[in-house]
């Protein structure tokens, strides 16, 4: 099999390190393999495998011979590095916002529209972790029956907002139970034993720039831009796992076995759906597990073809960097490098 040269770039963040982590489980066909984050990283020791990698920063020539360089480093790096990159002649499959609402970037989960890579300009998005999840039950509904109407409600876990993050509410959660006094660094409001209904900032129309993103992100998957979608985003206080309740309109009639039936037959989707034993998908289940999980599957009762459902996946795996890894194999697989 080919190898290729593959470059990280963010890999001491949380995601960074899971794309390192995946690409090793998945025995990612490397050859070269760079790491590359910020100055205050640079000469930092990773083991991957075998190998011990050090950390580098950008420099002239960083990404001659790249082939697929995964980025998470945030939208301004990316914008400014990714097209040294493409210059190079390589491929960005990039975590971040930057490029996701841009015409000649593809935004794919490869399970929904991996035909979509087919006509990649060198610069892959890789779409917002709760769209991801959340997508991977949405097409094969609208494939099946169609989709009337979607109303999205998350219950997002703090390391979707980077390990500083998940350092408040471990260090907040200590001080609430000591009684000692409890400082917001990376939230503006306490998230410890708290919901916040913010995630990133407000727009002009009052929504956050996080749902819009669900929403822009989704008509642009499912290739549907006049899908009716409304969102609210919620950070909770848990550490990995984002959770979703969906209520969807869907355009043709259903009956609810046969809506189990379809997702139990989806790739990479598991049902869990047994209310009287009192099993349904929880958060704390995705911690080791890579499939986006279903269940509190029911008939709303209060419009014709309506249903909900709960939803839950890993935000660090099949949000971030195991579906930018599953980017990288579907390119390879399909001669697209």
């Amino acid at each position: 099999m080919k190898k290729y040269n593959v470059a990280v770039v963010g890999a001491t963040g949380l995601v960074g390190r899971e794309m390192l982590k995946t690409l090793s489980q998945r025995d990612f066909p490397i050859n070269e393999l760079k790491v590359i984050a910020s100055e205050r990283s640079e000469g930092k020791k990773i083991q991957f495998e075998d190998r011990e990698l050090t950390v580098e920063t950008v420099k002239e020539g960083t990404f001659e011979g790249i082939d697929i360089a995964l980025f998470s480093a945030g939208s301004g790096v990316s914008k400014k590095i990714a097209p040294q990159v493409k210059s190079a002649g390589g491929i960005v499959i990039d975590n971040s916002n930057a490029f996701r609402m841009d015409s000649d970037a593809p935004l794919v989960v490869p399970e929904v529209n991996g035909e979509d890579l087919k006509n990649h300009k060198q610069i892959i998005a890789n779409p917002n972790c709760s769209t991801i999840q959340m997508v991977m039950l949405l097409k094969p509904l609208a494939v099946k029956y169609g989709l009337k109407r979607l109303v999205i409600n998350t219950y997002q876990a703090v390391s979707g907002a980077g390990k500083k993050a998940v350092d408040e509410l471990i260090e907040q959660t200590k001080s609430y139970l000591n009684k000692e006094e409890i400082k917001n660094d990376n939230f503006n409001h306490q998230i410890a034993f708290n919901a916040i209904p913010q995630i990133d900032i407000f727009l002009d129309n009052d929504y956050t720039k996080e749902e819009m993103k669900m929403i822009n992100e989704t008509h642009k998957i499912l290739h549907n831009p006049e899908l009716p979608v409304t969102a609210t985003c919620v950070r909770i206080p848990v550490i990995f796992g984002h959770g979703e309740s969906l209520n969807i309109e869907l355009n043709s009639n259903f009956k609810i076995e046969d809506i189990k039936e379809l997702f139990a037959q989806t790739e990479n989707v598991s049902v869990i759906d047994d209310p009287a034993a009192e099993k349904y998908p929880l958060q704390i289940d995705t911690e080791n597990n890579d499939d986006v999980l279903v269940g509190r599957i029911r008939r709303d009762n209060s419009v014709e073809s309506g249903i909900n459902l709960w939803l839950t996946a890993n935000n660090l795996r099949k949000g971030a960097a195991l579906n930018a890894v599953q980017i990288a194999e579907y390119l390879i697989e399909n001669d697209l490098v």
